[in-house]
């Protein structure tokens, strides 16, 4: 059962778009439930989160932790971004079914890929950010390695 909020971001999704001009874009999936997540992040020059927007297809608890990732994230720093877990996701949406814990690793992942994105485009570093993983699997592995 999903609870009142889940329900809210999934029908009343927050910051659904694209980002023409996005300073960082970060795509991630899982192949088993055919999720896909696309985070657009727009950066400015002292490291801040203007803007944040998402493109999802998949369930509606993956429509419904893209909507709350970009909530959280928005307005923040790149570091404050960076601390982002899918724990977090979860606990603003006051929590997702067991079998739906893997879209919260999604949007968690999918935010961490948009800064990857904008630290390989700007040539920045990012202290503790890693490479983005290709395929986010149900127990929250990478499926390819």
């Amino acid at each position: 059962m999903y609870s009142e909020k889940v329900m809210d971001h999934f029908t009343n999704p927050r910051n659904m778009g694209e980002l023409p001009d996005a300073s960082g874009v970060g795509t991630v999936g899982n192949a088993k439930c055919g999720d896909i997540m696309r985070i657009y992040l727009d950066i400015d020059d002292q490291g801040v989160i203007r803007d944040c927007k998402f493109k999802t297809f998949g369930c509606g608890a993956a429509v419904a932790t893209s909507s709350m990732a970009t909530e959280l994230v928005k307005g923040k720093t790149i570091q404050e971004a960076m601390a982002l877990t899918n724990q977090a996701v979860m606990e603003a949406l006051d929590g997702l079914p067991p079998v739906k814990v893997h879209c919260s690793l999604l949007a968690e992942e999918a935010v961490h890929a948009a800064l990857w994105d904008y630290a390989q485009k700007h040539g920045v570093q990012i202290p503790g950010l890693k490479p983005p993983k290709a395929d986010i699997g149900e127990d929250g592995e990478d499926e390819e390695g």
